[in-house]
């Protein structure tokens, strides 16, 4: 996922550069000492998820800026439910999503391999396109764009299908099972991500290949979402599914919205393996908590760190270190998951993975540990109950 810094009538808030969201949505405001709203009313707004349409209110005439960029006059919607926080997941600051506003008003190369992205006046054209790009239509319907693709089943074969670029999903592929593609045979039930109204759960499986362009992904992840996640958007016309970061990560991408392209440039990223939760642990960011470290050679001096996390430290006499870090816990488990038959379950408190204490990494690194590949034996030392419990379990094929 894209994270992007931007100032909100004078107040530093992160997005998430979500292609999927046709308005810029804020919410986790609880942190934040002030943020100034114009023109305000009450609306009610519709997002994926089990749940039902969600209270916000809607404000007009903001002021946005992003590096250089500066917009006067922008329409956003904030979402009040302290329940909506994307942060515990993501395990970085998150604030709201934006997308449609500035893909509709510039040309956006994003460059997934060395974490950049650029943004170009349409008037003054994009950057210079060598011959490695290749240039595709696609549709931008209801602030959204649409590319077609072709899916490879093993039982139906290729089928041509319609996918809403996504950049707000950090998943692969989503498809929507009908008449021509149909859910494979190898699958498992699995926990998909967060939407605004709600958890989204589905079926977990892959696809032979998937064809965008000329550009080949071969055994690609992919899932069925229960539709029950849609049930407040009223008509998906005729899209067949998304393809999410764990695809869009693969290329370098211009986005052209005014001219209705997009251009696609395989990246070093594009022939790493597909990940899956084989573990079957979900883990969240949930609250802080201290860790006591002896320094080895201590000569007086602390060095400051300059993640976001672990920060906080306190010298204590006899070279001891205080720490204040954020505090991992299983967020959700899969039933009959490596993990679950070990033993280990919500709540448990991580506090290392492989002799590793977690407190040094971030959330993606230690899903990494988790995950690592099929046959490794994985042992997890947490908190429960103030107790510190040590679990062991083998990583499976998913599918076999």
């Amino acid at each position: 996922m894209i994270v992007i810094p931007i100032d909100v009538n004078g107040t530093k808030l992160s997005f998430v550069l979500d292609s999927g969201v046709s308005t810029p949505i804020l919410f986790n405001l609880a942190n934040q000492d002030s943020l100034e709203l114009r023109n305000v009313s009450e609306i009610t707004i519709n997002g994926l998820g089990e749940g039902e349409p969600i209270s916000a209110l809607s404000s007009q005439g903001n002021f946005f800026k992003l590096g250089n960029i500066r917009n006067f006059s922008q329409k956003l919607y904030v979402v009040m439910d302290a329940g909506i926080n994307f942060s515990p997941s993501l395990g970085v600051p998150i604030h709201g999503i934006i997308g449609y506003d500035l893909f509709r008003d510039f040309i956006v190369d994003i460059n997934y391999a060395s974490n950049t992205i650029k943004f170009y006046n349409p008037e003054t054209g994009g950057p210079n396109l060598g011959n490695r790009y290749e240039t595709l239509k696609v549709d931008v319907l209801n602030r959204k764009a649409y590319v077609d693709a072709h899916v490879s089943l093993k039982e139906e074969g290729d089928i041509p299908v319609k996918m809403l670029l996504d950049t707000g999903s950090s998943d692969a592929i989503w498809l929507f099972e009908d008449e021509r593609i149909k859910l494979p045979k190898e699958y498992y039930e699995d926990y998909l991500g967060k939407g605004l109204a709600g958890d989204i759960y589905g079926k977990r499986t892959k696809v032979e290949g998937i064809k965008i362009g000329d550009f080949i992904l071969a055994e690609a992840k992919a899932a069925f979402p229960d539709m029950l996640t849609f049930n407040t958007i009223k008509d998906l016309g005729n899209r067949n599914g998304s393809l999410g970061g764990e695809i869009l990560k693969r290329f370098n991408i211009v986005f052209d919205y005014p001219n209705g392209e997009i251009s696609l440039r395989k990246n070093s990223k594009f022939k790493q393996p597909f990940h899956y939760n084989v573990s079957g642990i979900d883990l969240q960011h949930a609250g802080v908590r201290y860790v006591s470290e002896r320094i080895a050679n201590f000569n007086g001096v602390v060095q400051k760190s300059d993640r976001s996390y672990g920060n906080v430290q306190i010298l204590l006499e006899g070279a001891t270190r205080l720490s204040l870090v954020p505090e991992i816990v299983v967020y959700g488990i899969r039933a009959g998951s490596p993990a679950h038959s070990a033993g280990l379950k919500e709540g448990d408190i991580i506090l290392a993975v492989n002799g590793k204490r977690i407190h040094r990494y971030k959330i993606q690194e230690i899903m990494e540990m988790l995950n690592e590949k099929e046959g490794k034996r994985v042992k997890v030392l947490v908190e429960r109950s103030n107790n510190s419990l040590l679990f062991s379990f083998v990583l499976k094929d998913l599918f076999k």
